[in-house]
């Protein structure tokens, strides 16, 4: 199929295209390349793909060097005419959309960047689904949606109506957005609410970088809540493969649909939610102990409050996930830890 992945020179985005231009789909991989966290790692991601840092050129779409099925543009999701020429040209079948502002504590800071990606730069990719259609749009939404919800494990289910931080806000936006599309102009739609990616290539800003690199430095880690953390870590595999299940299963109407009952996870219109996590939460200081356990090295913990916009734990019901595709994630924390270990150890040339 002619399939468009965006957020190509990110984490999960860069695992998706791997693992589908091996099954010999033609790939177009789209992506800014802001300077949220390193874009070294960014470059670095897509020249595993075959794409020359030295070749890329704002709107402009770049051959791989690796892969015959496999093409990369960089461009910006808040930038209409390029986003409606390219969907005119390319005729996709399926698009995934993976690009976003990540990170729910820099939301607090830089609360416009949000708005901007991840609700303007979203409705440009919904438009160009209307007006050059696509058979189904998979877009990621994220377990911060959950927001004050006390009920775990969380389940598509309950509804999301009290996120904390405008990171959440942006992906309940879409998600609310994409139901309005796929009820107006009938476009199938599947928000996808990740929990806790982690695993090779993962982004800087995130907990297992974040203490890794600081263990191997001897340096101290904020552990907030005072460590009373749980978090459904899922590997990335488990996410791609997740996705991957989800991409070619179109969603339809459910004719079941109670509109005086109404089930917050799909519709009348051609539209559905799910949870990609590993249904299994860990504590964090567990999650610690299991880094240290690879290091061989000692963390230096400075305990602190929770800290606003966080929550204490996230659990994924990922029954529909495994009822509808067959699909359960299950990869334990001690082995994506240990193969996170040794892509960072190889990656930066630690002795």
């Amino acid at each position: 199929m002619n399939i468009l992945i965006t957020g190509t020179a990110g984490f999960i985005g860069f695992h998706l295209v791997k693992r589908l231009i091996n099954e010999g789909h033609q790939i177009t991989g789209l992506d800014m390349i802001n300077d949220y966290y390193d874009v070294n790692l960014k470059y670095a991601r897509l020249a595993e793909t075959g794409i020359v840092r030295e070749s890329i050129e704002y709107n402009k779409i770049v051959q791989s060097n690796r892969y015959q099925n496999y093409r990369f543009i960089q461009l910006k999701l808040e930038d209409k005419e390029a986003i409606f020429s390219l969907f005119k040209s390319e005729k996709f079948d399926l698009v995934c959309n993976l690009a976003a502002q990540a990170g729910v504590r820099y939301s607090l800071t830089n609360p416009d960047t949000y708005i901007s990606s991840n609700i303007s730069g979203f409705l440009n990719i919904l438009e160009a689904c209307r007006h050059f259609p696509v058979q189904h749009l998979c877009y990621a939404s994220s377990s911060s949606v959950y927001g004050l919800n006390g009920s775990q494990p969380f389940s598509t289910k309950q509804t999301v109506e009290h996120p904390i931080s405008l990171y959440a806000t942006s992906k309940k936006c879409n998600e609310l957005m994409a139901h309005t599309y796929s009820q107006l102009f009938n476009i199938p739609t599947t928000g996808l609410r990740f929990f806790t990616v982690y695993g090779p290539w993962g982004r800087p800003d995130m907990a297992l970088f974040i203490f890794t690199k600081a263990i191997l430095e001897g340096k101290s880690i904020d552990v907030y809540n005072n460590g009373d953390m749980q978090r459904d870590f899922t590997y990335v595999a488990d996410i791609v493969e997740g996705i991957r299940r989800v991409m070619f299963r179109t969603p339809k109407a459910n004719k079941n649909w109670n509109a005086n009952d109404p089930d917050p996870s799909s519709s009348m219109a051609p539209y559905k939610i799910y949870n990609i996590g590993n249904n299994n939460p860990v504590k964090l200081m567990d999650f610690i102990d299991a880094i240290e356990a690879e290091t061989g090295k000692k963390a230096i913990k400075n305990l602190l409050p929770l800290q606003i916009g966080d929550v204490p734990a996230t659990w994924a019901d990922v029954s529909e996930l495994i009822n509808d595709t067959g699909f359960k994630p299950e990869t334990s924390i001690n082995q994506g830890i240990k193969e996170f270990m040794e892509w960072y150890i190889n990656y930066y040339s630690i002795k």
